[in-house]
């Protein structure tokens, strides 16, 4: 499967037994499209290398040449943005799919840096589904103009000429809902501060969860010349001389979310499994994945951008220590874990997964349908999965048609439920084309 416009029906997975190789991983979603909208935003030329060729990023390219963006592509992962600073075209409607990584920064720095223009932003039914009001609330008390086309609460959106910058007291934002509301803010905020001539100051209300992707935000703004002062994870500030410069160059390392599936499979599989493109240097959370991997018996050795797990393979009887742990930090990996929980040696519990109700589906619904016709016992609540392995649960499935409900990550995910005795077909795989469209190719190298 080499792209997502294929989107076959059915992909019959053959039973693993083995995993060893080496994956170069694409470059991270999360970086690529902060990044190309930073490059747009930013006085100057950015060369960006490594990135994404994904739908989520292509809906990010899309929209910026909607807004008059100046883009070149040399080569595949390789663009020249040429930013002015501001959006040149000042009336536009826009479709950005279901990327929430190009809807929620997108809105914000249309809302605050709009150049007096309007604009209209819409997706797929899902996204249109996916709340974010707490983030034009935010906007709002800045002064910006943003309406419910729809549904109060969330998108559609219509989007007017800043009014008037309103800085002058804190602006509060929900930090429970998704980390993407804050970051959306924190980038769009240079761009208001030196017009309001005062430190723009946003307060986290509530637990703010996905800590890690707001670190990642932070090291991409410094990249482009804006440091952000923080106090702890309440309250941040964005001062008034705050200016993004083009850094001239910038490499985006390889996605830490997509590595989970790969470093799996050297648990499940015997390995090695070296993933390159991300290791220990990496700036992104979910690198820390490879400590849950660790805890549940891999061995697992980190090089400067590179990582690789070893286990006993399960195929041959060997079983993962079983697990009770907090996911808040890394919720897209977390998906991983919860497929691995099928071979563990007792129950597990995923905790403080509350954000995965408002991700591409409601992914703890999903997880557990799909679990369960696997043959696990599968228990949920408000922000908690708990996994019963089938053999502990009356035994395997004999096969098993996983739905992955539009969710890239569903699908990537159940890949690993191969290694199980139960026979697996994934359904709709080419939904992976949202962030890693080959991405069973890669797979089926490493598999035996």
């Amino acid at each position: 499967m080499s792209s997502s416009s294929d989107r076959p029906d059915r992909l019959a997975l053959p039973r693993a037994r083995r995993a060893s190789g080496v994956a170069p991983m694409p470059g991270s979603k999360s970086i690529s499209n902060r990044a190309l909208l930073l490059a747009a935003l930013a006085e100057g030329e950015t060369r960006i290398s490594g990135l994404l060729d994904s739908d989520d990023t292509r809906v990010m390219l899309a929209a910026l040449r909607t807004l008059g963006v100046a883009l070149e592509g040399s080569a595949p992962g390789d663009v020249i943005v040429r930013g002015e600073g501001r959006f040149p075209v000042r009336e536009a409607d826009i479709f950005l799919g279901n990327a929430g990584t190009a809807f929620r920064p997108l809105t914000a720095a249309l809302a605050l840096a709009g150049n007096g223009g309007r604009y209209r932003l819409s997706g797929v039914p899902r996204m249109h589904e996916r709340p974010i009001g707490d983030l034009v609330d935010a906007l709002r008390a800045l002064g910006a103009q943003v309406g419910y086309e729809t549904n109060e609460g969330y998108p559609p959106l219509r989007i007017e000429a800043l009014a008037q910058v309103c800085a002058e007291a804190p602006i509060p934002v929900a930090g429970n809902v998704s980390s993407q509301f804050l970051t959306a803010l924190l980038m769009a905020a240079p761009l208001v501060a030196r017009q309001a001539g005062r430190d723009v100051v946003f307060e986290v209300q509530g637990e703010l969860i996905s800590k890690p992707y707001i670190d990642i935000t932070l090291n991409l703004m410094a990249r482009f010349g804006v440091q952000v002062g923080r106090e702890g994870w309440r309250r941040f500030r964005v001062p008034a001389t705050a200016a993004y410069r083009a850094p001239g160059a910038y490499a985006v390392e390889g996605d830490a979310s997509s590595a989970s599936y790969f470093l799996a499979l050297g648990l499940l599989g015997g390995g090695p499994v070296r993933i390159t493109g991300v290791g220990a240097n990496s700036i992104q959370g979910d690198i820390a994945f490879a400590d849950t991997l660790a805890a549940m018996g891999a061995e697992v050795v980190r090089g400067a951008d590179w990582i690789e797990t070893r286990g006993a393979p399960v195929a041959a009887g060997a079983r993962l220590r079983a697990f009770d742990t907090d996911f808040n930090l890394i919720p897209d990996a977390a998906m991983t874990a919860a497929v691995l929980a099928l071979y563990a040696d007792g129950p597990c519990r995923l905790r403080n997964i509350g954000s995965w109700r408002v991700k591409e589906t409601d992914r703890i619904h999903a997880m557990a349908v799909e679990l369960a016709k696997l043959g696990a016992g599968v228990q949920t609540g408000d922000d908690w999965l708990r996994v019963t392995p089938p053999e502990l649960a009356g035994g395997w499935a004999g096969a098993a048609e996983i739905g992955t409900w539009d969710d890239h990550r569903m699908a990537m995910s159940f890949s690993l439920a191969a290694f199980g005795p139960t026979a697996v077909t994934i359904l709709d795989p080419g939904c992976v084309g949202k962030t890693f469209p080959t991405y069973f190719d890669v797979y089926a190298g490493l598999v035996a």
